[in-house]
């Protein structure tokens, strides 16, 4: 049986109430970026791909507190990681060694060693980036993100007009913000992986807000005399509703089972996904269709005039007449 086979709700007449879901939610996730920049220094939680510093994974032979961890050196950060929580920890340190033969866990392990022991533990991984490396990256994926706008906007100006490019791209920005916000909301920490996230998230969403549109352009190459635009939306919305339903449903519970049994370095991509998809879901509904309804009002689309511009076709006149 078809999910919403006979669909038929007024999704435009409850514009007013998604503008204050998505108004709420921008508003939250504002206050954690702010609430993040009085004790972070920094609006988002950057890890080190983007700050700079030594990450360190460390595995202890016995259970160890945070607490034990941190009386070694006060400036470091420290998590915990995956499963074995009270075994595993992630220590990040603010700095990182230049030289090429210089060691970046040889401080962490002498720390760790003065107080636990030699051999009371054991370092898995380590990664090291400069402030420099870290700033250049921040650059190149904010600049990722902004092509992706722009070469989206082309795309549907070419395909559609530009009054469905500009629709996308408020949808697609919405989505970002949130996310965003949502991150600040958990402090989760913003990654390379996350940053792929994040473009995921947008070739998704706009995948999504594409179907609806396809179907308003067939919808408004068919319409009757006496059919408004916003009908014209709403009932789109409503035939391509089993495609977005079944399509964001399946794609959760696929990220729902990664972001359970995935493990714990690639759960914050999984969560980061569940949120975008979620609120490019719903964007697509009740911001993006919106938009374009907005847009439609203010600037109207003029009316193809006929052969001879008289509203009725110039009928040939036979030779010789």
């Amino acid at each position: 049986m078809r999910i919403f086979a006979n669909a038929d709700y007024p999704f435009l007449s409850w514009r007013r109430r998604a503008y204050i879901v998505s108004g709420l939610l921008l508003l939250l996730g504002l206050g954690a970026m702010v609430v993040n920049y009085s004790s972070l220094g920094a609006w988002l939680n950057y890890g080190v791909d983007f700050s700079g510093g030594t990450l360190v994974q460390v595995d202890f032979d016995e259970p160890v507190q945070v607490e034990e961890i941190r009386a070694v050196n006060p400036g470091w950060e420290i998590t915990r990681f995956g499963e074995a929580s009270e075994y595993e920890f992630l220590i990040r340190v603010p700095t990182f060694e230049a030289q090429l033969d210089a060691d970046p866990t040889a401080g962490v392990a002498t720390g760790l060693a003065g107080s636990f022991g030699q051999d009371a533990f054991e370092v898995i991984r380590m990664e090291a980036v400069s402030g420099r490396v870290g700033d250049e990256l921040q650059q190149r994926a904010l600049l990722a993100i902004l092509i992706s706008f722009v070469l989206t906007l082309v795309y549907l100006a070419f395909r559609f007009e530009w009054r469905f490019g500009v629709a996308a791209i408020i949808a697609t920005a919405h989505d970002i913000l949130i996310t965003l916000g949502f991150i600040a909301l958990f402090r989760m920490e913003i990654s390379v992986a996350t940053v792929a996230a994040f473009l995921t998230i947008v070739g998704y969403s706009l995948n999504d807000t594409i179907v609806v549109f396809d179907r308003v352009r067939e919808n408004l190459a068919n319409r009757k005399r006496g059919v408004g635009y916003a009908e014209i939306i709403d009932r789109s919305i409503n035939e391509t509703l089993p495609r977005t339903v079944l399509t964001s449903g399946t794609t959760l519970a696929t990220l729902t089972a990664l972001y359970l049994f995935g493990g714990a370095v690639i759960r914050d991509f999984a969560l980061v996904l569940i949120l975008g998809i979620a609120i490019g879901t719903f964007s697509s509904i009740f911001v993006a269709s919106p938009a374009l309804a907005a847009i439609e009002s203010k600037w109207p689309r003029k009316p193809k005039r006929s052969v001879g511009g008289t509203g009725t076709s110039r009928r040939r006149q036979p030779a010789g007449v």
